[in-house]
């Protein structure tokens, strides 16, 4: 049916299962005393990537995974990361009945009945008495990898009405967001990187070999970037460190921390000065270049050069070759997000990107065609529309920055937050500060957290909700199907029946609708909202995708043969609906008039900021006794919670401090000495490893460590804790147009233990 091969296909792995990185199962199989034995199909959730998976089964037990050669878009890719799907599904620390938690600290199980009763009886007695802000929300990043919870968790918090909402997003990729409503004027339309069929691919902070494209999900990026390179095609990696990605690349050149948005200001520059745009299809759709012009025409390769690290005629030579290029691609991720200025440099990325004639064009940057059109499904998005209570931060997208979470719990007032509802997050090890939340957490009144660990956070609630998940549940990717770099779509029934008294995530949700009674708005809304409770989400998946432009009744006319879970379930191995199409602008703009503005205002009013920092940073001098602090991903890492599974807990420690050898030689280190690292908010003891693949003056310490917590139970990975990157740095930095957490560049001083 739906399987479109050509030229442009993505290649193919030389093997049927690309392992990376870990000393895995052999075959990728699990010990077996049985001889007969069943296939299951489905892709991999743990991550972005969405890896199609053969798993090897007798009913129960999970005797094998192994990549699927026909997946359409990972094409038998497999990463370390996929084994954790058995190791979360046999975890004896895994919750599996509700907790509730005792005056004396220690918990106790409940049944469901009992605790969706009790949650939803404090949480409306708590927005009775305080108002509806009084109760916020965080939701972390495992949301949006579970079909239940992505169709289910915004029912719960529309129906609460606070304003509190929050989640990863403010700590991840909040920028990304930003620029898509800015220009294209929606938040989730968001350009891909087109890299099966780019010839010059420029990388920012990014590390797709690890994170096989965040916001880009195209697995098997080594292969990717192979083919890339035999078809002459060029690699280039701007990051402070040498990464996976950058040995893998043409050519790395070493960036300072924070320098992001004045490279790529620079970048614009030169291409606005000569030889000048190149619009293509979109000169008539666009406003502002004059005045963009203007706005840049400061940022010259000299000016930026100093700040940057980068050598003026090495940033002239970047644009002139990316400019030059047939087809070119910009791409930054969480290095340059969590950067200051964030927001505007992924604003820049995207300008570049037009302004080469790369936006919206084969091997471009690209919109996706998926089979449930999440742009067309969910709201725009909004900027500023409210602002927190203490602080004043802004608004987006119907959330507030995550870093203002503790100060609104701990501040006394009309609007303090009392209660917290928690959804697959963890939030003490994942945002800035997380010592102080931890310590905030415990004022609340109440918190609940719908969660399969008692953790670093879910051990301060009263309430805990564990769902099943991973193999026991149907799944479909609503959000990474529309951020493939091929238009592909793949479903999978629940493997395993899970606990028999368990409940699923959205039942889990529903229950506290049903309860918590929020129905308003006249009885057509309410009939609605009774129907959105009680349609499973694989037959809500159904209707979206009938509905869609590939279904039965998407399109023009009726079909046969259109999408269906149906049809995806006697497709096994997905469906491929083919390449990422161009042209599809001004058509699917959201903006005012369909037009791109490249002068908006909240634009123009960072770049005056940038440009009065960039004047000061002119007359500064940077000491040595200074390090700048980046983060960094680890393949068989997802943030904090698959630091239990055993599978990956194997092998030498992650949590380390790469320290360049000449800081070391300066302050008297050796490698693998314990060192104090201290922040303006913190300090962590951590042991040393002496590396050249992070560039003088700068420090990496990756995410997700600082386990150890007394009252968690997560016994694997209470066995190295590691140290949490996040007691180091600063809720107050915030990038001041987005609000996004500023992680990168935090100066910190080391200080030897025992000198």
């Amino acid at each position: 049916m739906y399987r479109h091969e050509g030229s442009s296909t993505p290649p193919r792995p030389s093997t049927p299962a690309v392992r990376c990185g870990l000393a895995l199962p052999v075959a990728g199989r699990y010990p077996r005393s049985v001889t007969t034995a069943r296939l299951h199909h489905r892709a991999c959730n743990l991550c972005e990537a969405m890896c199609g998976l053969v798993i090897e089964h007798d009913g129960e037990r999970v005797l094998g995974i192994e990549g699927d050669p026909d997946d359409p878009l990972s094409r038998g890719h497999l990463c370390a990361k996929a084994f954790a799907l058995r190791d979360i599904a046999v975890d004896p620390d895994r919750l599996r009945r509700p907790l509730r938690r005792r005056a004396d600290g220690s918990y106790a199980e409940i049944g469901w009945d009992e605790a969706l009763d009790e949650a939803a009886a404090r949480l409306g007695d708590i927005q009775a008495r305080h108002g509806r802000d009084a109760v916020a929300v965080y939701q972390g990043n495992p949301s949006v990898h579970n079909l239940g919870t992505m169709l289910f968790a915004p029912q719960l918090v529309r129906a609460l009405r606070t304003r509190n909402r929050f989640s990863a997003t403010s700590v991840d990729q909040l920028p990304h967001h930003f620029a898509a409503y800015l220009l294209f004027g929606h938040q989730l339309l968001l350009p891909v990187p087109d890299v099966d069929r780019t010839d010059h691919l420029l990388i920012l902070g990014a590390n797709p070999l690890v994170s096989n494209g965040s916001l880009m999900t195209a697995p098997g990026m080594r292969t990717r970037l192979r083919a890339l390179r035999a078809r002459g095609g060029r690699v280039v990696v701007v990051d402070p460190r040498r990464s996976e990605t950058a040995e893998a690349a043409d050519v790395h050149h070493f960036i300072r921390p924070g320098g992001d948005a004045l490279l790529l200001a620079a970048l614009c520059q030169q291409v606005l000065a000569a030889p000048g745009p190149r619009l293509r299809h979109l000169a008539a759709t666009v406003d502002g270049l004059d005045t963009l012009s203007q706005a840049l025409r400061t940022y010259t390769p000299d000016a930026v050069a100093s700040a940057t690290g980068l050598d003026a005629d090495v940033i002239a030579g970047m644009a002139r070759d990316f400019a030059a290029a047939e087809r070119a691609v910009c791409y930054a991720r969480l290095g340059v997000c969590t950067a200051p200025h964030g927001g505007l440099a992924l604003w820049l990325v995207a300008v570049l990107n037009l302004l080469t004639g790369n936006l919206d064009r084969v091997g471009g940057a690209m919109f996706t065609s998926p089979a449930v059109d999440v742009v067309a499904r969910s709201s725009r998005g909004g900027y500023a529309r409210w602002h927190s209570r203490v602080r004043r931060a802004p608004e987006f997208g119907g959330e507030l920055p995550v870093s203002v979470l503790a100060e609104e719990i701990l501040t006394p007032g009309s609007g303090q937050v009392r209660a917290l509802i928690t959804s697959a997050g963890n939030p003490v090890l994942s945002t800035p500060a997380g010592h102080r939340l931890g310590q905030a957490l415990e004022q609340l009144e109440f918190m609940v957290s719908i969660d399969i660990y008692r953790n670093e956070t879910t051990r301060h609630a009263h309430l805990i909700l564990p769902p099943r998940t991973g193999l026991e549940v149907p799944h479909y990717d609503l959000i990474f199907h529309a951020l493939a770099v091929r238009n592909t779509a793949r479903f999978a029934d629940r493997l395993l029946a899970g606990d028999p008294g368990g409940r699923d995530d959205w039942q889990i949700y529903a229950g506290l609708l049903q309860r918590l009674d929020a129905g308003g708005g006249g009885p057509w809304a309410r009939l609605l909202a009774l129907a959105n409770r009680t349609l499973s989400p694989t037959r809500q998946l159904d209707l979206a995708l009938r509905a869609g432009p590939y279904g039965s009744l998407g399109g023009r006319a009726l079909r046969r043969d259109g999408l269906s879970v149906a049809a995806l379930r006697r497709q096994v191995h997905g469906v491929d609906l083919g390449p990422l199409r161009a042209d599809q602008l001004p058509a699917r703009l959201a903006t005012a008039g369909r037009r791109i503005d490249l002068a908006a205002a909240p634009i123009l009013a960072d770049l005056v900021a940038l440009d009065a920092e960039l004047s000061a940073a002119g007359t500064q001098e940077s000491g040595r006794e200074v390090l700048h602090l980046i983060g960094r991903r680890g393949l068989a890492d997802c943030n904090s919670w698959l630091h239990n599974a055993k599978t990956l807990a194997k092998g030498r420690d992650r949590c380390v401090l790469l320290l360049h050898p000449e800081d070391a030689a300066l302050r008297g280190v050796c490698d693998g000495e314990v060192v104090r690292l201290r922040s303006a908010v913190g300090a962590v003891q951590v042991p040393v490893r002496l590396s050249s693949e992070v560039m003088p003056g700068v420090v990496s310490l990756p995410h997700g460590f600082g386990h150890g917590h007394d009252g968690t139970s997560l016994s694997v990975a209470n066995l190295r804790p590691g140290a949490s990157i996040n007691d180091l740095t600063d809720p107050s930095a915030l990038d001041s147009l987005t609000g996004n957490a500023v992680f990168s560049g935090v100066q910190v001083a080391l200080e030897r233990l025992h000198p």
